[in-house]
């Protein structure tokens, strides 16, 4: 369970997660499967009837769902589901068209294509390969130690006075095997030795083992990825307990996991078949987002920052209003504070005419002391506790008032509560920033029965799906600004890191938290630019300004103001400087987001996504690329001073146009003007000029930036379609150089071409349009 560190006041949660039992030494409850036996065959999955150490009888299921996908399935009963499909489900499997299903004496091979299930029947093992036989992970029988202690839990069950309280697995690890993912982690990227529990937390920043957003899901540098499909806090242990296994214990009513084949890139295409494919946000969402910050404001405070931003010529898309919007103490009521925004409609309409979208704060937490709780609690739309009573929660751990917590379990609740969101939509609102949901208790009781266990993580999903419904029944588009999630939370369109910290182990740790929720199949992730908790100084402002505009969606927010004219004459141009250099990018970053949501890949790409065969690139978590041709390393101390791993390939200095080759690590250091940014050797880099919006409309005056001899084409994908870029080389039949032809084919429009100023840039590059 989460680490609670010795002499320090305990952390106290609402939600803290339930903990199982510890076995004592040589105490019976183990069950252990020994053998199995044939029950039944289809075109793409066999059950299995097994038998376990203590004698119990247990069903496996192994099937094909997909090509590269082996899902497999543990329970008393085959007919078994989990726990969150009493309200969700979380998994979409189907069969393997091209599957095939071996018996051979006593051997049962499940063939999925990237992915073969190997099982031996009479002494049972199970092991995964690729399709040229590569072992990719094989089961654990176990691991004790000398004294005889389990050090590990094989394929199997436990139970506690005759009850079954999780289901569990073990793998045997390379010495050395990697390991990425488990949705926005905070720890270091590669996971070996880490102990991740899916259970929400408000993480309180980004600074420890606790996330806002799990996803049981990991990648390994072996080429497999392992799905388990459970609402339940399973608990992995990644080495950890023992280098010899890797494990992971399922507390819920079946154990049903999936070995997905192939590089990371690849296990995210199939992890997104199976759960969602990511929601493209809409195009203005990639512009910069402004925050009126954690204090009060007023509609005049409102215009004001607007008018700042156009006068100070600051690239902006979108104001976002955060709690004061409504009358405090009643949050999270829904109910504008008509005192300090008498005509919201009014100053809605009068932003949207000067090129702005309004994004509204909520939760789906009620204060008690608001009439709408009142109404609510009569209804019966708030989880209960087990008195059958409205169950009135900490839910902002001591900084709120007590609040109940909206049931979506209950059809009723659910529809009286998306309609109190209609209303500010109606008046011109264009979305929701979708805070908390971390907080349902163990021991709430939901409308259609469960226990607060099984809804906690899952009720997020709830949450945002029920907001997402309403916004695209208004406003035509799914976009939602969400701080929790969980499996297949990537239908819901951008998420960010919460309360982080304004300090420069809060800027390093929220980098970790993005790469990680990348590899977890979430490419639209943002965080607060300048650090939520406190106010930075100027130099680590400029800092995460610069990370922020080279990440897939940017917010400036905090606790105290993040306006830019706030900060020292410097820092406001610095950032200035750094918006209009993403607003440039706009069509190259765009391009990235329509991939992302097409494939899964991130737009912000751990290094493993590109390069899985490096090592370095699995322990790499201060950097990234920003799209497949940018390479960044964001400033994380205040020296300026940086140590940068380039990937294999040549890489060029976007400052300096210095060449650089990779496959090694570089000593940088930058003064506040510039941050390590570098382009792949060869790539072609979509720009336009910035304005004061990005808009919903087509870029117009595309250049495309030839950064050296380019060695492939570029897809250009705007609203009005792709636009695909071609490289055609030819030797001059007059000079001794290499004629490059680009040959545009597609609605976008492309202005010119721009060579970049490199050693082994190209003589000529002609523009040809079909």
């Amino acid at each position: 369970m989460p680490y609670r560190p010795p002499l320090v006041a305990r952390e106290f949660f609402v939600a803290d997660p339930p903990e199982l039992p510890q076995r004592a030494v040589g105490e019976p409850g183990l069950s252990a499967v020994t053998s199995a036996e044939v029950a039944e065959t289809g075109p793409a999955s066999i059950l299995l009837k097994a038998t376990t150490n203590a004698g119990e009888e247990l069903y496996i299921g192994l099937a094909a769902v997909a090509e590269g996908v082996v899902r497999t399935r543990l329970s008393a009963d085959p007919a078994a589901r989990p726990d969150a499909e009493k309200i969700i489900e979380l998994v979409h499997s189907g069969a393997y068209a091209e599957a095939s299903i071996e018996v051979d004496g006593d051997t049962v091979v499940v063939d999925a294509g990237a992915v073969r299930a190997v099982a031996t029947l009479a002494t049972w093992s199970l092991k995964y390969t690729d399709a040229a036989g590569r072992t990719l992970l094989v089961q654990n029988p176990g691991e004790t130690d000398i004294s005889g202690r389990m050090r590990s839990l094989p394929f199997g069950r436990s139970l506690v006075d005759g009850q079954p309280v999780a289901y569990h697995e073990s793998f045997t690890p390379g010495p050395d095997e990697a390991f990425a993912g488990f949705g926005e982690r905070f720890a270091p990227l590669n996971a070996r030795g880490q102990r991740p529990v899916m259970w929400n937390f408000d993480a309180f920043g980004s600074e420890s083992i606790r996330a806002y957003k799990n996803v049981p899901i990991f990648v390994s540098d072996r080429g497999y990825g392992v799905l388990v499909n459970s609402g339940a806090p399973v608990e992995f242990d990644m080495a950890q307990a023992t280098h010899s296994a890797v494990e992971f214990v399922v507390p819920d009513a079946v154990m049903e996991y999936f070995v997905l084949g192939g590089a990371p890139a690849e296990v995210l295409d199939r992890f997104n078949g199976l759960t969602s494919r990511p929601s493209l946000p809409p195009k203005w969402a990639f512009g910069t987002w402004i925050s009126s910050g954690f204090f009060v404001d007023t509609a005049e405070r409102v215009m004001e920052r607007a008018k700042k931003i156009r006068e100070r010529g600051i690239p902006c898309d979108v104001l976002h209003l955060d709690t004061f919007w409504q009358r405090e103490p009643h949050w999270s009521d829904m109910q504008w504070d008509d005192e300090s925004f008498p005509d919201p409609q009014g100053m809605l309409a009068a932003l949207e005419e000067q090129g702005f979208k309004v994004c509204l704060w909520m939760n789906s937490y009620i204060s008690a002391k608001s009439a709408v709780f009142a109404e609510g609690d009569e209804r019966g739309y708030f989880l209960k506790n087990a008195k059958g009573e409205t169950y009135v929660a900490d839910v902002w751990n001591g900084s709120h008032e007590a609040s109940g917590i909206v049931d979506f379990t209950n059809p009723d609740a659910t529809a009286w509560w998306k309609e109190l969101l209609r209303g500010p939509l109606q008046a011109g609102a264009a979305l929701y920033k979708t805070d908390f949901a971390e907080g349902v208790p163990a021991d709430a009781v939901a409308f259609n029965g469960m226990s607060g266990t099984e809804l906690h993580n899952v009720y997020t999903l709830l949450y945002n799906d029920a907001v997402v419904e309403v916004t695209r029944e208004v406003n035509g588009h799914e976009l939602v600004w969400a701080r929790s999630s969980f499996l297949g939370g990537q239908r819901h369109s951008a998420q960010w890191s919460g309360d982080v910290q304004t300090t420069w182990n809060g800027l390093g740790g929220t980098i970790r938290g993005g790469l990680s929720h990348g590899l977890s199949g979430i490419p639209f992730w943002s965080h607060d630019t300048g650090g939520f908790n406190g106010t930075p100084t100027n130099d680590l402002y400029i800092r995460w300004a610069q990370f922020g505009a080279l990440s897939p969606l940017l917010r400036y927010h905090g606790t105290t103001t993040r306006e830019l004219w706030e900060f020292s004459e410097e820092a406001e141009r610095l950032a200035v400087e750094s918006l209009q250099l993403r607003y440039s990018l706009m069509p190259y970053i765009y391009s990235a987001a329509v991939h992302a949501s097409r494939t899964g890949e991130p737009v912000l790409r751990a290094l493993n996504v590109d390069d899985p065969g490096d090592p370095v690139a699995w322990n790499a978590d201060q950097e990234y690329r920003f799209g497949k041709d940018l390479l960044v390393a964001p400033v994380n101390d205040p020296s300026g001073e940086r140590k940068v791993y380039l990937p294999e390939g040549r890489w060029i200095d976007f400052w300096t146009k210095a060449v650089h080759e990779g496959g090694r690590y570089i000593d940088t250091k930058h003064g506040l003007e510039t941050f390590p940014v570098f382009v792949r050797y060869g790539a072609i880099l979509p720009r336009v000029a910035p304005g004061a919006t990005i808009g919903d409309g087509a870029f117009e005056g595309i250049t495309l930036e030839v950064w050296g001899t380019p060695d492939r084409g570029i897809v250009i994908s705007d609203v009005d379609g792709d636009t695909t870029v071609d490289v055609v080389q030819k030797q001059s039949e007059t000079v001794s150089e290499t004629v490059v032809t680009l040959v545009s084919t597609g609605p976008a429009d492309i202005a010119n071409v721009s060579v970049v100023d490199v050693a082994g840039k190209p003589a000529n590059v002609e523009l040809e349009r079909n």
